[in-house]
């Protein structure tokens, strides 16, 4: 049950994920940054599909995506819509890697201490969704500061 609810919240926030991303009106202002504005919104997208791809793709769903964090906040520029195809893999992959696990996998232990301790699957698969969720906001609040006419 608990798995299908996460698998159900990781795609509705990745589908907003790209919703915003579609949202902006001036695609160039997606790779702006601005004072006390660090990290573009592109640079966040990609983060966020790094680091979906890599902690449920990889290494809970084996897949072959190969992680590079140091690029998904150096490269800038990629067109729209290369990121919302990368946003729509992730969404696959999520569904793909989440759909194998059951109620007794998210209480095992998660096989890599990204944070520096043990936890469970189900505690480290809760951790991402908020992260996305803390990432997907500052997105939109990029989008509504940053992309005005």
């Amino acid at each position: 049950m608990i798995t299908k609810s996460l698998q159900s919240l990781f795609i509705r926030d990745l589908t907003k994920l790209k919703t915003e991303i579609e949202a902006y009106r001036n695609e160039e202002t997606i790779w702006k940054t601005d004072k006390n504005i660090s990290n573009s919104a592109g640079n966040l997208c990609l983060h966020l599909v790094g680091n979906l791809n890599h902690f449920v793709g990889t290494i809970l769903g084996n897949s072959d995506y190969v992680r590079n964090r140091e690029l998904e906040f150096s490269q800038k520029n990629i067109p729209r819509t290369e990121l919302t195809v990368q946003i729509d893999r992730t969404i696959a992959t999520i569904n793909r890697s989440l759909e194998k696990l059951s109620a007794e996998d998210l209480e095992k232990e998660f096989p890599v201490e990204s944070l520096g301790y043990k936890m469970t699957t189900g505690y480290f698969l809760i951790h991402l969704f908020g992260h996305l969720g803390y990432h997907l906001g500052q997105i939109n609040y990029h989008r509504r500061l940053l992309d005005v006419e």
